[in-house]
């Protein structure tokens, strides 16, 4: 995957002011600025799915915010939900896999293919730091505690994940 294509998209999402949301646009901004980095340096795919992985979590979480404040299709939310995850991994995935990024016989951790492997990982993981930061602030008078904490978390997170995987590849 090309980091050209990346900035332009990450650009778009920065002309218009969005209030804080779920997964916030700062999320966002910073895991695709992540990965175009990580691409750069030619780091592993496995550390760049992580990334991706990462992005795909905040995006789907950010579009659906967007659906529900404009209360769209809200009677069949579950399904509407499914179906923006489902969209945003197809259109990132199929892509990578039809250009031979996804599937390398050579390219394999744990028997699976790196990148695959590293976006599941870092859906997870950026989806689990969301739930943190969820269960913390609620924890906590629906405060945070510290500024940020929304940002900080997911994104240590993605970095954690990516630091092991750095020496599991190494």
């Amino acid at each position: 995957m090309k980091s050209g294509y990346i900035l332009p998209v990450l650009g778009l999402g920065l002309l218009e002011a969005i209030p804080a949301q779920a997964v916030c646009p700062v999320c966002v901004v910073a895991v695709g600025a992540g990965l175009g980095l990580s691409q750069y340096l030619g780091i592993d795919d496995t550390i760049a799915g992580v990334w991706i992985g990462g992005l795909l979590v905040a995006l789907s979480a950010w579009t659906i915010n967007w659906f529900d404040k404009k209360k769209w299709l809200i009677k069949y939310r579950t399904m509407r939900d499914l179906i923006t995850y489902l969209l945003y991994y197809v259109l990132v995935i199929w892509p990578l896999y039809t250009r031979d990024l996804i599937g390398p016989l050579n390219n394999r951790l744990f028997g699976f293919d790196k990148l695959l492997f590293g976006i599941i990982a870092g859906s997870v993981v950026f989806a689990a730091a969301v739930r943190l930061y969820e269960a913390m602030k609620r924890n906590n008078s629906g405060k945070a505690h510290f500024p940020f904490e929304k940002v900080v978390l997911p994104l240590a997170a993605l970095t954690l994940a990516s630091l092991i995987f750095f020496f599991l590849t190494k």
